[in-house]
């Protein structure tokens, strides 16, 4: 009857640090898993450290987690995923929320949370492409700088350079100079 730590952080610039340091104040972990630089959007069975940690639990276990969202953003992930480590035999404990998940008021704040989460998910990404639109509507460049101009591509194909003969002078791929060509 092992204690199961399970983290998750988004971007590799983050840490697990707090969350460890969160349990570790209340539990003895036995084990520890951690997905770093992997998305809440991400299926759990397709992250590579919650697929071992499937693999590992066993009936008796206790899976610890700090925030259910550690867990994924979309509420019928994180449902199928609870419930296939409850069916196991494996308690689940999500220790913000101060409730054993194994119960059935446990089973229906899960419901809810995981909706709540899937909801701010959606929010912030239509408030992240309404902000792309804003700039793009006032002439802001979107994406990565420009490493040639089409006046370069034009120069060079002036002189009778051929498409790929443009891209080795210029540093940049065909379809690159393809695209400027247009322009």
């Amino acid at each position: 009857m092992a204690v199961i730590a399970y983290y998750r952080v988004s971007t590799d610039d983050q840490t697990i640090e707090n969350q460890r340091r969160e349990l570790n104040k209340t539990y003895r972990i036995d084990k520890e898993f951690a997905d770093c630089g992997v998305s809440g959007t991400v299926c759990a069975e397709k992250r590579p450290e919650f697929k071992k940690l499937l693999d590992y639990v066993r009936e008796g276990d206790t899976l610890v987690t700090v925030d259910l969202d550690r867990l994924g953003r979309d509420s019928i992930d994180v449902q199928n995923t609870v419930r296939e480590l409850l069916r196991g035999g494996v308690n689940v404990i999500v220790t913000r929320l101060g409730v054993d998940l194994s119960t059935d008021a446990g089973e229906l704040l899960v419901t809810i949370l995981s909706k709540v989460a899937e909801m701010e998910r959606r929010k912030m990404l239509e408030r992240s492409n309404a902000g792309r639109e804003r700039a793009k509507a006032e002439g802001k460049h979107m994406g990565r700088p420009h490493t040639i101009s089409k006046e370069q591509v034009h120069e060079l194909r002036s002189k009778g350079y051929s498409i790929n003969a443009t891209a080795e002078a210029l540093g940049c791929s065909v379809s690159s100079v393809k695209r400027l060509q247009k322009l």
